[in-house]
């Protein structure tokens, strides 16, 4: 995104060095054309679903938020809470998370997820939930560990 290095958490560092180092040491067909193919089918996937509904709501994470550092020494935690926002994004699809409710007063995210170029239709979702709901007015309670 044209900033330094310096400016990028370690989760985006991690998945950046793992990306170019599996491209860089000779795995290009083995895993990126292998990508390419799969990232087709989710698409088709989508396309079809989208022929019978303007959009797709769901969890955003698997769980609800953990406290404030609760992941600093599990690399592998920002993969498993991105696995259900994962598919839209490999194919393309806009989305957006807003705030659907609370369990033990941590935060539960829902996803809105639209056909391509259907900005502006998730957004409109999105604002009459928010009109009929107050949980984007809730603020959780912060736990630091």
């Amino acid at each position: 995104y044209g900033l330094d290095r310096k400016f990028f958490g370690d989760e985006a560092k991690r998945r950046i060095m793992l990306g170019t180092h599996t491209l860089s040491v000779g795995y290009y067909d083995a895993y990126y054309r292998k990508a390419l193919k799969v990232r087709t089918l989710i698409k088709q996937d989508f396309e079809r679903v989208f022929k019978e509904v303007n959009v797709i709501i769901g969890p955003t994470s698997p769980c609800t938020a953990l406290g404030v550092g609760a992941t600093t020494n599990d690399p592998i935690f920002g993969e498993v809470q991105d696995m259900l926002v994962e598919p839209s994004t490999m194919a393309g699809l806009p989305g957006i998370s807003i705030p659907c409710g609370f369990v033990s007063g941590l935060p539960v995210g829902m996803q809105i997820i639209g056909p391509e170029l259907s900005e502006s239709l998730i957004l409109r979702v999105a604002h009459a939930y928010q009109k009929a709901t107050n949980w984007h007015l809730k603020r959780p309670n912060i736990k630091l560990l």
